[in-house]
C-alpha cells in the first residue's frame, strides 16, 4: 500500500533529473530498500529551466547516487538520499541580453506563465497516475508527510565550475548532509504537529574550498593560484513555521548560516578576476543581463518562494500561476559576502526533495478565462506570500592580499611554480547579512559588522618595511582600524538570528516582523544600527505600495505600461550607509600597498556586462495627455543614497620610501616605468612628522529616477516641463563636511603620536551637484542645465607659523618627489624641535604666528548645452599676525583686511574726521558672475560676459611679516655634520649614494657645506645632487633647457598667450569694478590697540596716530579704483541668476571694443610722528580707451595666424608730487628693510629654490656671489636681479643694468618682443598714445643759512604728449612739452611763501619768454625747444 504511494514520488524525481533511467528496475530495487545508480548524466535542460539561473549547464555527472528506503521503519526512520561525487561546469548563457530586451512587455510575463503552467502539469500527471482510484485515507496523508519532512540528504564531493573569458571559478565542498532536528537543533525524527506548527533543519558543509585561476587561450591553467577560500566549514539553520496543519506553503521561512571563521585569499593575478566575479553579482542583481529586470528584485524575490514552496515539501497547483510569474528568487545576489555559491547550492540540492502535492486538488480548479486566473493569483497571493529571513553571520573574516612571482624549477621542463608572499590583510569581526522578504512588495536587507582593521605584512616592491628582522611593533603595522572589539561588544551581531539563544525562535515563540516601510524606519534607525555594530550598517528597504488595489504585474517598463500603473503602484528603494569612527594612517607602507592592489585591479580589461545603451532616437513619442502628468507629479519613484561617516581621522605622515612614479602612470593609464626595483634595507625614520585631518561627521546624499529613461522621454516631450518633474530628471547629490579640522603632529620612537599643534581650526562645508539624465533627449531645450555645482563655505581659518609651513612643504615635497628608490626626505631636529614645543617649556624666542580667515563664500557653477556659466561671492577676507608682546601678553597685528571702506582713503583729511566702525551689513568683498559659450567658433554665440565688482582692502605690509618669512631653522656647525647626526642625513641610503655624497661634501668649501647641510636640508627634502652624479634628479623644467631653447621659447609663448588672450577676448563683455586699495607701510610693527573692532586696519592706524605714544613713520599707498567698461555695455548687477541672456549679444569678432577704462584717486602720503602727514602725490586718475582689431591671415604654414592692430589712448589728470627730507629719510628706511629682506630670503633659497637648483648644476660657487649664473656671461651683480639667472641660465634681457625701477627696461623688452612676435606670428601694430595736462614737482628743505627758514624748488612741466608706434619694420616715438619751468620760494617765520632771488626763476623754457631785463638777471638760462625723436 505505502509502496505505490512513496515509490513513484521518488521515481519521479529521480527520473526527471536524470538521463536514461529504466523506470522498471528503480522500482525493484526501490522495494529493496536500497538503490545504487552509477555514473548518471543530468538532464541539464530540465535543470536550467527548474532552477531558472542565468547561467547554462556545460556538463553535470552524478558518480554514484542511493536512496534507503527503511519499508519497515518509515514513521520512525528518515528516507536518506546519498550523492557521491557531484560535477557541474555552468557558463554564462548566451544571448542573455536579448532575452532581457524581450521580457519586458507584459505579454511576454503571460506567455512564461503558460510555460510554466505546462512545465508543471506533466510532473501532476505521473504523480497521480500509479495511485489507486480512491484517494488514500487521513492516516497514509499523514504518515507521507512525516517521511517527506524527515528525508536526509548527504552529498560527498560537491563539484561545481564555472567559466567566463579566462576565469575558472570552482567551489569544492568535501561533504554537506541535511537532516532534521528538534528545538535544541540536534538530530531527530520530527513532524509538524497542532501544538507546534514547526518544522526545524539543519545542514552542515565541511571542508569548502573556494578556486579562482587563469586559463590560457586553449583552456588550459597553466600554474594553480593559491585558493581563495581553503577548508572552510559552516552551518545552516532552517526554520519553517506553518499557519495550521494543512498549509501547504509554510508562513515564515528562516535560513541562516553561521561561519566561524572566513580566511579568503586573493593574489594579484585573481584580484580583477575576484572583481569581475562581484561585477556580475551587481549586473544579475540590477538586470543588465539575463531575465533579472530593472525594477530593483521583483524576479529575485520569487525564486525563493518556489524553491523554498519545494523545501518545504508542499507545493500548490492552483498557485503556481502566480508562483512562476511573480515569485522567482535567486538568493545569489544578496549573499555579499561569501555564502553565494553556497547558498545558491542549497536551494538547488533542496528541490532534489520529493514535493507531494495537492493531489487533492482537481483540474477544474483552472478557471478557463483569463479574467479567472488573474482573480485566483490575487485570491492565492493574499494567501501565500511567505516571509522569508535568510542571514549569513561570520564570527571572524580576513582578507589577505598577496603578490605573487614566478619561481623556475632546477629542470628545465619541470613547470613553473608561484611563489606568493604576503602584502596586506584585512580582518573583520561580527559580519552580519540579513535579508527579509515578503513577495514583491517588501525586501529588505541589513549588512553590518562590529570591528575592522588593515595591517601590512611583510616587504613591498623591493623595500623589506615589514619584514621579520625590523624590529617594529605591531601597533604600526596596523594602519586602518574602526568600530569596536568583539569580545568587549558581545555577540550583538547574532541578535535574534536562529544561532542567537535568546531568539523567539529559541524559546518556542513566533517572531514579529517589520514589514512596513515608516516602522521599518524608525526601529532601524541609524542609532540602533550602530548600536548593534560599532564599524558599519547597511540597510537597504525596497517596497512596493499599491495605492489602487491592485499590484501591477509588471512595473518595470513604464513607457509600455497604462497610466493607471502610475497611479496605482509607489515603487520606492532607501540606501544607508553609516560607518562607525574610523582611524586611517596613510605612511609610505600603507600607500604603496594600496596603489599596488589598484595597479593589479587595472592591469586587466574585461569586457563590461551591461553595453551603454544607444542612445534614445526622437522618434515618434507620444505625448502624454493632462492625467498622465498629472499622475506623474503626484508619484515619481527615486532611489535614495545616503552614506555617513561618523568621526574619521585622518593621519598622513612624511614619505619615508617613495616609488610612485613606479605605479601612478599605470593608473593614469600609462605604461609603466621600467627598471627593476633592487631590494633595499629600510630604517623607520623618527621622529616622524605628519598632517592630521579630523572630521565629525561627513554625510552623502545621493538620489536618482529609477526609471530614469522612460520619465526622461516623457517629460522632454512637454513643451513646458513642470519643475517638480524637472527636478527629478536630475541626478542629485549633497555633500555636507561637519567639523573638519587638520593640524600637525609627529611619530616618536616608542611608535605614538604626540599632542596635534592646530593647523586649520574647526570649520564645515557643504557642496551640491546634479547631473541631467539622458541629455541626448534635451537637445531641442538649450536653456535646461545639463549640470549645476554650489558651493559654500561659511568660514574657513588656517594658521602657521613659519616652522610650521616649512614641515607642511616638506611633508609634501616628500610625496611630490619622486626620487630614487628610498627615503631622501631629510627632517632638521631644530625644525621638529620649534615645531612640537615640549609641554610646559618656554622657547626662547616665540615666532609669530600668521591667521588668515575667509568668510561666507558661495560659488555657483552651471553649463547648458550652449553656455557654460559661474557665479559667486566672497564675503571677507582678513589676515592677521600673532606675535608675542610685552608683559607674554598676545599682540594683534591686522596684515589685510576686506571689504573695508576705502572710499576716502586717498587723501590724510580721513584722519581727523569722524569714522564710522566696519559694519557688519557691509557688500561682500567680491562679487562675479562669468558666462562663456560652449564652442567658441559656433557662429551665433553671444560672445563671453565678465560681471565683477571689488570692494575695498586695507593692506598693512607690517615688519612682523618680515620676522614670518625669514625664519630659518638654526645652522649646524661643521661638526655635527662630520658626526651626521641622526635626522639631518637620509636614513637607509644605499652604500654607493653614501660614498658620492662624502666625496662631493669634501670638495666644496667648509662654510658652503655648512649652510648646504643646514638651510638647503631643512627648507626642502630635495636630496641635493652635486657634479659628481651622473644623473640630475627631478629638478624642474627650466634648468635643464639648453640655451637656445631659453632664447627661442620666450618668443614662441608670448606668440601663444597672445593668441590665447585674444580668443579669450574678442567677443568678451566686461563690466570690472575694483574699489582702492589702500596699502600701509609702516616702519616699526602697528599692533591693534583691544579698544576697536580686531583686524580694522585704518581704524589702527588711526588710533595710534592720535595716540600718546610716538606713531612709527608709515608710507600709505592709495591705488586707484578702476572701472572698466566695453563698447555699448550697460551696467548690470555683477551677481547674476545663471544662465542669463545679454541685452546686447555682440556677434562679430572685436565688437567688444574699444574698452573705456578710468582709474581715480590714485595717492601717496606719509604719516610721521605728532600727527603729521605730508602728501608725496597728490590724488590723481586717468581715463583710456584700449581698441584691437585684428585679422587672419592667409599663412603659408600649416596653421593660421592672426595680425593684430592694439590701440590705447590715455588721458591723464594733472600730477602733482611733494618731497622733503623726512619723506626721503622714511622711504629710504623702508627700502633698505624690504631689500634687506628680500636678498635674505634669495639667498637662503626659500622663495625660490633658486640656490639649491643653481648649486646642483654648477657644483661649489665662490663665496661672494650668492647665486651664480652657470654660463657666467653675467657679471655676478646683474644676475642676483635677473629673475631668470636663478635658475641658472642667463637671457638677452640680463645685460640691461639696473634695478626693479628702471622705467627703460620694460619698454626695451616690450619692443624687442613686439618685434620678434610681429615678424614670426603674423603682424602686430602698436600704436600708444599718453596724455597730460601738468606735472609738478614740489621739493621742500630746511634752508641751511638761516634757522627756521624753508625753501621750496617747484619744476612744472604742461602739456604733455607722447606716442609709441611700433610696426614690422619700422618702431616710431614722439614726445612733446608745451613749457618747462623751475622757480624757487622761501618761507620766513611769520611771512609765508615768497619768491626767492631773481624773482623765483631758476630755468624757463616756453614759447615766449620773459623780457631781456629780467632775463639777465638770471644766469643759467637756455632756450629749449620741444623736440623730435
Amino acid at each position: 500500500m505505502l509502496e505505490s504511494y512513496v515509490t513513484p514520488i521518488l521515481m519521479s524525481y529521480v527520473n526527471r533529473y536524470i538521463k536514461n533511467l529504466k523506470p522498471s528496475d528503480l522500482q525493484l530495487s526501490l522495494w529493496g530498500g536500497d538503490v545504487v545508480l552509477s555514473k548518471l548524466e543530468l538532464k541539464l535542460d530540465v535543470l536550467e529551466q527548474e532552477l531558472k539561473l542565468p547561467f547554462s549547464f556545460l556538463s553535470g555527472h552524478i558518480h554514484e547516487l542511493r536512496i534507503h528506503v527503511p519499508w519497515t521503519k518509515l514513521g520512525s526512520e528518515p528516507v536518506v538520499i546519498t550523492i557521491n561525487t557531484m560535477e557541474c561546469i555552468l557558463k554564462l548563457k548566451d544571448g542573455v541580453q536579448e532575452d532581457h530586451e524581450s521580457s519586458g512587455s507584459s505579454s511576454t510575463n503571460r506567455s512564461t506563465t503558460e510555460s510554466a503552467k505546462s512545465a508543471v502539469k506533466p510532473r501532476r500527471i505521473q504523480q497521480t497516475t500509479p495511485s489507486d482510484p480512491d484517494l488514500p485515507p487521513g492516516y497514509v496523508q499523514s504518515l507521507i508527510r512525516r517521511v517527506v519532512n524527515n528525508v536526509n540528504i548527504v552529498i560527498n564531493n560537491l563539484i561545481l565550475k564555472y567559466v567566463e573569458d579566462d576565469i575558472v571559478l570552482s567551489v569544492n565542498i568535501t561533504s554537506a548532509e541535511c537532516y532534521t532536528v528538534d528545538e535544541f537543533w540536534d538530530r531527530a525524527f520530527m513532524d509538524i504537529s497542532a501544538n507546534d506548527l514547526v518544522l526545524r533543519k539543519v545542514i552542515n558543509f565541511s571542508d569548502c574550498t573556494v578556486c579562482l585561476d587563469k586559463r590560457n587561450a586553449s583552456g588550459k591553467i597553466e600554474f594553480y593560484q593559491d585558493p581563495l577560500l581553503y577548508k572552510c566549514s559552516f552551518r545552516t539553520r532552517l526554520h519553517f513555521t506553518y499557519d495550521n496543519l494543512n498549509s501547504k506553503m509554510p508562513s515564515v521561512i528562516k535560513i541562516h548560516t553561521l561561519v566561524e571563521s572566513l580566511k579568503l585569499s586573493i593574489t594579484d593575478q585573481q584580484l580583477p578576476m575576484f572583481i569581475r566575479i562581484m561585477q556580475l553579482g551587481i549586473a544579475l542583481y540590477y538586470g543588465e543581463l539575463g531575465n533579472f529586470k530593472e525594477g530593483e528584485n521583483e524576479d529575485l524575490v520569487c525564486h525563493t518562494k518556489d524553491i523554498l514552496g519545494n523545501i518545504s515539501g508542499i507545493e500548490d497547483e492552483t498557485g503556481s500561476d502566480m508562483q512562476y510569474s511573480t515569485q522567482y528568487i535567486n538568493q545569489e545576489p544578496y549573499m555579499h559576502q561569501d555564502d553565494d555559491q553556497q547558498q545558491g547550492w542549497v536551494s538547488w540540492a533542496w528541490s532534489f526533495v520529493p514535493a507531494i502535492v495537492s493531489y487533492d486538488d482537481g483540474e477544474d480548479d483552472y478557471t478557463g478565462t483569463e479574467g479567472g486566473t488573474i482573480l485566483h493569483q490575487h485570491k492565492s497571493q493574499a494567501i501565500k506570500d511567505p516571509i522569508v529571513s535568510i542571514g549569513f553571520y561570520c564570527t571572524k573574516a580576513t582578507v589577505t592580499f598577496k603578490l605573487t612571482e614566478m619561481q623556475a624549477e632546477s629542470s628545465y621542463y619541470s613547470p613553473q611554480k608561484v611563489k606568493s608572499k604576503e602584502v596586506i590583510c584585512w580582518e573583520q569581526e561580527g559580519t552580519t547579512v540579513e535579508v527579509l522578504m515578503m513577495g514583491e512588495p517588501f525586501f529588505d536587507c541589513q549588512i553590518g559588522f562590529v570591528g575592522c582593521q588593515a595591517m601590512c605584512l611583510k616587504g613591498i616592491m623591493g623595500i623589506k618595511d615589514f619584514e621579520e628582522n625590523v624590529n617594529r611593533s605591531d601597533k604600526e603595522a596596523y594602519f586602518f582600524s574602526c568600530g569596536e572589539n568583539l569580545s568587549a561588544k558581545g555577540m550583538t551581531y547574532l541578535t535574534n538570528s536562529l544561532f542567537d539563544y535568546r531568539s523567539p525562535e529559541n524559546n518556542g515563540i513566533r517572531a514579529e516582523f517589520i514589514l512596513d516601510a515608516a516602522h521599518h524606519k524608525e526601529t532601524y534607525s541609524e542609532i540602533a544600527g550602530m548600536q548593534r555594530f560599532g564599524a558599519f550598517y547597511m540597510d537597504y528597504l525596497y517596497t512596493v505600495e499599491s495605492t489602487g488595489g491592485k499590484v501591477s504585474g509588471n512595473q518595470q517598463d513604464l513607457s509600455s505600461s497604462k497610466s493607471e500603473d502610475f497611479v496605482n503602484v509607489q515603487e520606492m528603494s532607501t540606501k544607508s550607509l553609516i560607518v562607525g569612527p574610523l582611524d586611517l594612517r596613510l605612511d609610505s607602507s600603507a600607500v604603496h600597498r594600496i596603489m599596488k592592489m589598484i595597479v593589479c585591479a587595472v592591469e586587466h580589461e574585461y569586457e563590461p556586462y551591461n553595453k551603454p545603451k544607444l542612445d534614445i532616437v526622437e522618434g515618434n513619442r507620444t505625448m502624454p495627455n493632462s492625467e498622465e502628468i498629472a499622475s506623474l507629479e503626484e508619484y515619481i519613484p527615486t532611489r535614495l543614497t545616503s552614506f555617513t561617516i561618523l568621526k574619521c581621522t585622518i593621519t598622513i605622515s612624511m614619505a619615508e620610501f617613495n616609488l610612485l612614479g613606479h605605479l601612478l602612470p599605470i593608473i593614469m593609464g600609462q605604461k609603466s616605468s621600467s627598471g627593476l626595483l633592487n631590494a633595499t634595507s629600510f630604517q623607520p625614520l623618527r621622529p616622524l612628522p605628519a598632517i592630521r585631518i579630523l572630521m565629525d561627521k561627513i554625510n552623502l546624499e545621493h538620489s536618482v529616477p529609477m526609471y530614469a529613461e522612460q520619465l526622461v522621454q516623457t517629460v522632454s516631450s512637454l513643451s513646458q516641463p513642470p519643475d517638480n518633474l524637472l527636478h527629478y530628471c536630475y541626478a542629485h547629490c549633497y555633500l555636507k563636511i561637519f567639523g573638519f579640522q587638520a593640524g600637525l603632529t609627529s611619530l616618536d620612537v616608542r611608535g605614538s603620536y604626540c599632542l596635534p599643534t592646530p593647523i586649520i581650526p574647526s570649520f564645515s562645508t557643504a557642496i551640491y551637484g546634479k547631473l541631467l539624465k539622458f541629455p541626448k533627449c534635451w537637445t531641442k531645450r538649450s536653456h535646461v542645465p545639463l549640470t549645476e555645482c554650489i558651493f559654500e563655505l561659511p568660514n574657513l581659518t588656517v594658521q602657521a607659523t613659519r616652522a610650521q609651513t616649512l614641515l607642511l612643504r616638506t611633508i609634501y615635497q616628500s610625496w611630490s618627489h619622486h626620487v630614487g628608490n628610498v627615503s631622501s626626505a631629510v627632517v632638521n631636529e631644530v625644525l621638529l624641535n620649534e615645531v612640537f614645543q615640549t609641554l610646559g617649556v618656554k622657547s626662547k624666542n616665540p615666532m609669530p604666528t600668521l591667521e588668515g580667515s575667509v568668510q561666507n563664500v558661495e560659488l555657483k557653477y552651471c553649463s547648458t548645452s550652449l553656455v557654460k556659466c559661474a557665479s559667486g561671492t566672497v564675503g571677507s577676507i582678513k589676515i592677521c599676525a600673532k606675535a608675542p608682546g610685552d608683559g607674554g601678553k598676545e599682540k594683534l597685528i591686522p596684515l589685510i583686511q576686506g571689504p573695508s571702506d576705502t572710499r576716502d582713503l586717498h587723501s590724510s583729511k580721513w584722519l581727523n574726521e569722524s569714522r564710522k566702525p566696519e559694519s557688519l551689513l557691509a557688500p561682500d568683498m567680491v562679487a562675479f558672475t562669468i558666462q562663456s559659450p560652449q564652442y567658441m567658433d559656433y557662429c551665433h554665440n553671444s560672445g563671453a560676459v565678465l560681471l565683477a565688482s571689488v570692494q575695498g582692502l586695507a593692506v598693512n605690509i607690517d615688519p612682523v611679516l618680515y620676522t614670518w618669512l625669514m625664519y630659518q631653522p638654526q645652522k649646524r656647525s661643521s661638526r655635527h655634520i662630520q658626526q651626521q647626526p641622526v635626522g639631518t642625513l637620509p636614513l637607509g641610503m644605499p652604500l654607493t649614494r653614501k660614498k658620492e655624497d662624502e666625496v662631493s661634501v669634501g670638495s666644496m668649501p667648509l662654510a658652503k657645506q655648512q649652510s648646504n647641510q643646514a638651510s638647503e636640508y631643512a627648507s626642502s627634502p630635495v636630496k641635493t645632487k652635486t657634479v659628481t652624479e651622473s644623473r640630475p634628479l627631478s629638478l624642474p623644467l627650466k634648468p635643464m633647457l639648453t640655451s637656445s631653447e631659453s632664447c627661442r621659447s620666450p618668443e614662441e609663448k608670448m606668440k601663444e598667450f597672445i593668441g590665447i588672450v585674444w580668443n579669450a577676448v574678442k567677443r568678451l563683455t566686461l563690466q570690472l569694478e575694483v574699489q582702492s586699495c589702500c596699502v600701509f607701510v609702516p616702519n616699526d610693527s602697528l599692533p591693534s590697540p583691544s579698544t576697536i573692532v580686531s583686524g580694522d586696519i585704518p581704524g589702527t592706524v588711526r588710533s595710534w596716530y592720535h595716540g600718546q605714544a610716538g606713531m612709527p613713520g608709515t608710507l600709505v599707498l592709495c591705488l586707484p579704483q578702476i572701472k572698466i567698461m566695453s563698447a555699448g555695455h550697460k551696467y548690470m548687477e555683477p551677481l547674476q541668476e545663471i544662465p542669463f541672456v545679454m541685452l546686447r549679444s555682440i556677434l562679430e569678432e572685436g565688437d567688444a571694443f574699444p574698452w573705456t577704462i578710468s582709474l581715480h584717486h590714485f595717492s601717496v602720503y606719509t604719516l610721521l610722528g605728532q600727527q603729521m602727514t605730508l602728501n608725496l602725490v597728490e590724488p590723481m586718475g586717468c581715463t583710456s580707451t584700449l581698441a584691437v582689431t585684428s585679422q587672419k591671415l592667409l599663412a603659408s604654414g600649416p596653421e593660421s595666424r592672426h595680425s593684430f592692430v592694439v590701440c590705447l589712448h590715455v588721458d591723464l589728470e594733472s600730477l602733482e608730487i611733494k618731497c622733503s627730507n623726512p619723506q626721503v629719510q622714511l622711504l629710504y628706511e623702508l627700502a633698505d628693510i624690504i631689500s634687506k629682506v628680500w636678498n635674505k630670503i634669495q639667498k637662503r633659497g626659500m622663495l625660490y629654490q633658486s640656490s639649491v637648483y643653481a648649486e646642483s648644476m654648477t657644483g661649489p660657487a665662490p663665496p661672494t656671489s650668492p647665486i651664480k649664473s652657470s654660463i657666467g656671461t653675467a657679471p655676478p651683480d646683474t644676475s642676483t636681479y635677473s629673475p631668470s639667472a636663478d635658475f641658472g641660465t642667463t637671457t638677452e634681457a640680463d645685460s640691461v643694468q639696473g634695478g626693479d625701477d628702471s622705467p627703460f627696461s620694460d619698454s626695451i623688452t616690450l619692443e624687442q618682443t613686439t618685434s620678434n612676435i610681429g615678424i614670426s606670428s603674423g603682424r602686430v601694430s602698436l600704436w600708444m598714445q599718453w596724455m597730460l595736462p601738468k606735472i609738478t614737482i614740489k621739493l621742500f628743505a630746511p634752508d641751511p643759512g638761516s634757522k627756521g627758514t624753508e625753501i621750496c624748488v617747484v619744476s612744472e612741466l604742461e602739456d604733455l604728449s607722447a606716442s609709441v608706434d611700433v610696426q614690422d619694420v619700422y618702431t616710431k616715438v614722439k614726445c612733446k612739452i608745451e613749457s618747462f619751468n623751475i622757480d624757487h620760494y622761501r618761507n620766513r617765520p611769520g611771512e609765508g611763501w615768497q619768491s626767492g632771488h631773481s624773482e623765483g626763476i631758476f630755468l624757463q623754457c616756453k614759447e615766449k619768454l620773459v623780457p631781456w631785463g629780467r632775463l639777465l638777471v638770471s644766469g643759467a638760462i637756455r632756450r629749449c625747444i620741444p623736440f623730435l625723436y
